[in-house]
């Protein structure tokens, strides 16, 4: 169970989880299939699928919860052409055009017709509730899926105190000043293969990306960031744990798990397939909570609030 993205929210006050309670209020918005005449449905999963029904998996003071979606699948394009064909048939039988009006009726019956004979595809969202350390973690690679999730455990728990994070120094500003040789990386921090640079003042967003790019802090690099640009996501290694590129919200992207930590994972779970997947979660979770305060110290700790 190992995130390949992470975006990281604070909670804005202090929250307690009652583990009995918070299942109840989960059950209540369990996820359901499609009805006929819906194009999507959202809500809560058994995080360890068919190995336990449980809509969470908690350990070591760690609560993952699992929202599944499911879509169904009725491209426009489909939708026109059954429009235009019975549009096409009554202007040829009837010979008088059809309008607007009439033609929206048309559009709305199609759907009404089609909607159940679509075929359904679905996705899974999951994310760690760690009220102890104050973090709400999501494996999201989108602002989208993150806004689904934080919305539907809103509802779910009546209200949800949490924030994105807000550091004292701009990640930009800091990457841009690793890349230029103005700061020295912190112990622990290694520059990865990838970056992506921006021009300040180009109204046309000029972008730069490099991949596989053996030296970041090469002359090419650097003739870039002298010509005005700045560095908004760099490829990055934490001690030698977890790989991620990390962009100037201070959102991970394809996030490694180092092999050691994945092979401990194997070895403490081999017992069955219950127990790896408590294996990964485990440690995965308190690696977690070992990174995410190094990743808030880098930059300057919190962002202290604006007195009103």
């Amino acid at each position: 169970m190992w995130f390949r993205n992470l975006m990281i929210y604070s909670f804005a006050e202090e929250v307690t989880l009652d583990a009995d309670t918070l299942q109840a209020q989960l059950e209540k918005a369990s996820f359901s299939p499609c009805a006929s005449q819906e194009m999507s449905s959202y809500g809560w999963t058994a995080p360890m699928g068919k190995l336990n029904d449980a809509l969470q998996h908690s350990a070591s003071g760690f609560t993952l919860l699992c929202a599944k979606k499911e879509e169904r699948i009725l491209p426009a394009s489909v939708v026109r052409d059954f429009v235009m064909e019975r549009v096409t048939a009554i202007e040829e039988g009837q010979m008088r055009k059809v309008r607007k009006k009439e033609r929206d009726e048309i559009k709305e019956n199609v759907l009404m017709e089609l909607t159940p004979k679509a075929f359904t595809r679905s996705s899974l969202s999951y994310g760690i509730l760690a009220p102890e350390q104050g973090y709400l973690l999501l494996d999201a690679a989108s602002a989208r899926k993150a806004d689904e999730f934080t919305v539907l455990l809103r509802k779910t728990l009546g209200s949800l105190p949490i924030k994105p994070l807000q550091v004292a120094s701009a990640p930009a500003a800091l990457f841009t000043a690793w890349l230029d040789g103005k700061a020295d990386l912190p112990p622990g921090l290694d520059i990865g293969h990838e970056c992506e640079l921006i021009a300040a003042d180009d109204e046309d967003g000029g972008v730069v990306r490099c991949s596989k790019q053996q030296l970041l802090d090469s002359e090419e690099i650097r003739t870039h960031l002298k010509a005005g640009k700045h560095v908004v996501k760099l490829g990055l290694s934490w001690e030698d744990s977890l790989r991620f590129v990390l962009d100037n919200e201070l959102n991970l992207k394809k996030l490694r798990f180092s092999d050691e930590l994945q092979e401990k994972a194997a070895d403490d779970g081999s017992a069955d397939a219950a127990a790896e997947f408590d294996a990964q979660f485990t440690l995965a979770s308190l690696e977690f909570a070992r990174f995410v305060p190094a990743l808030i110290a880098l930059f300057g700790g919190l962002q202290e609030p604006e007195d009103k």
